[in-house]
């Protein structure tokens, strides 16, 4: 028998093809229920990609500039879950403040910073241009 398979296996990574495809759709899908039901900047970030969503699609714009404004908000989203997912991973070895543990939230925090500044900047570029033709 070879070893080099067998040494720190995953127990749960048995599964594979459609299996596989389907406990992971699962389990993405449990993720983003957990994250509205416990992550008030997931809710507060997902109702800002229902409401613009909308307004991407109706803008008088070509399918390029909509499929970017809305990968904007979708990029904030899966940030903010990446960042949630920083928080609950430190969350679980401790609640002790440790200077490690506040480095690695800050920069999670960042992250989703920079992610909003990237659609504000997007969606600025092609909104004023619109509201300059009015």
């Amino acid at each position: 028998m070879n070893t080099k398979y067998h040494i720190n296996q995953n127990p749960h990574k048995g599964n594979k093809g459609f299996t596989r495809a389907w406990h992971a759709a699962k389990n993405s899908w449990c993720g983003l229920v957990y994250a509205f039901m416990e992550e008030s900047a997931f809710r507060q970030e997902l109702t800002l990609f229902v409401l613009l969503t909308p307004a991407a699609l109706f803008m008088p714009i070509d399918y390029l500039q909509k499929a970017l404004l809305i990968s904007s908000l979708i990029m904030v989203l899966v940030v903010e879950l990446l960042n949630s997912s920083v928080e609950a991973a430190i969350d679980r070895i401790s609640f002790e403040h440790h200077d490690l543990s506040k480095r690695a939230k800050d920069f999670g925090s960042a992250a989703v910073m920079l992610a909003l500044m990237i659609a504000v900047l997007l969606w600025a570029a092609v909104c004023i241009p619109i509201v300059l033709k009015m």
